[in-house]
């Protein structure tokens, strides 16, 4: 039996199978004429899962006049691709029946992993840092805390909407320190954390999955050329030094960001071990560094490629649990 797990968010679609044998992470962004319906397709072809599990967090995509409508899409879209054994995790980690509420869905991508972490580790603060948001889910009693919106985790510094690839550096820090003094940035999408996190050699470039700010390439020219316009300025005005040390201020920043809210959740739910997954791992465990808790590190335990499409893994792991135990539960 192949238990297929998929993770479909407004830039990433992730695929896994519960035994980790197939792990994929494919750039699909839900609001640029997408692809997703056909890609879909050839995910069903090629891989011929007997059981899907999919999770969801694309249907926030601004393409969409609201939530409900984006959900449609890509449910017709799953549907079309895989025809049979299609099952929808809800925010309670349960199975999508007709007639329940289709809301639920809605931001889900994390209840698949609270679940497998509670499970298998126990209590601890699971910190998933990827492309583009930062979840921070408590964990007790093996059941999650958090709150089962994105507006409201927002509130609750349970998710914060920045990440390791395409957040606009502009958000991130509002000045700069170089060389020749202190430096208000451009509030312009001019670069991402993409380029400052390939600078500093935390992400390799096969990482490097979407397109950067201004469509060129990853060369370490064209990264220096996007990280040197947040203080609009080109190679000729600012040197390689100053750019490094402008890289470094950033990870800087998000890193105090991250340690700031993983610290509010810690004192809220009295947990002082953390779990840390996805393309970011390395800021999550810098910031446990800061914090002096304890990290267990999900690259360590189950490899780095499951850690970086983790949602979709522990969703092919919570369809295979329930369908060995529960196959009634499954369409």
């Amino acid at each position: 039996m192949i238990y297929l797990g998929i993770d479909i968010g407004g830039a990433n679609t992730k695929v896994a199978t519960s035994d980790g044998t197939i792990v994929e992470l494919h750039y699909l962004p839900l609001w640029k004429n997408t692809t997703l319906p056909k890609e879909l397709k050839e995910i069903a072809i090629r891989i011929k899962p007997d059981v899907t599990g999919v999770v969801i967090t694309g249907e926030l995509a601004d393409c969409f006049e609201d939530k409900i409508q984006g959900l449609k899409f890509i449910m017709n879209a799953v549907d079309d691709a895989f025809l049979n054994n299609v099952n929808y995790i809800d925010i309670n980690g349960h199975i999508y029946k007709e007639g329940d509420e289709l809301r639920n869905l809605a931001a889900a991508n994390w209840i698949a992993s609270s679940i497998l972490i509670g499970e298998e580790i126990g209590d601890c603060i699971f910190v998933d840092v990827g492309s583009t948001t930062t979840d921070i889910i408590p964990i007790t009693g093996a059941k999650h805390k958090a709150a089962t919106t994105d507006f409201k985790r927002l509130l609750a510094s349970e998710l914060i909407y920045m990440g390791t690839l395409r957040t606009n550096v502009a958000t991130i820090v509002d000045m700069v320190k170089t060389q020749q003094g202190t430096c208000r940035v451009s509030a312009e999408l001019f670069t991402t954390t993409g380029d400052i996190y390939l600078l500093l050699g935390d992400i390799k470039p096969s990482s490097y999955t979407c397109e950067t700010a201004d469509g060129a390439g990853i060369s370490k020219i064209e990264v220096l050329r996007r990280v040197a316009r947040l203080v609009c300025a080109d190679l000729h005005e600012i040197c390689e030094d100053d750019i490094m040390e402008i890289a470094r201020q950033v990870k800087e920043k998000q890193i105090s960001l991250l340690t700031e809210a993983i610290s509010t959740v810690s004192c809220k739910h009295g947990i002082n071990r953390i779990v840390a997954a996805g393309i970011g791992e390395f800021m999550i465990v810098e910031a446990a560094r800061k914090l002096k808790m304890e990290c267990i590190s999900v690259a360590d335990k189950w490899g780095k490629e499951i850690s970086d499409v983790f949602p979709a893994y522990a969703a092919a792991r919570l369809i295979e649990k329930i369908y060995k135990n529960h196959k009634e539960d499954i369409n």
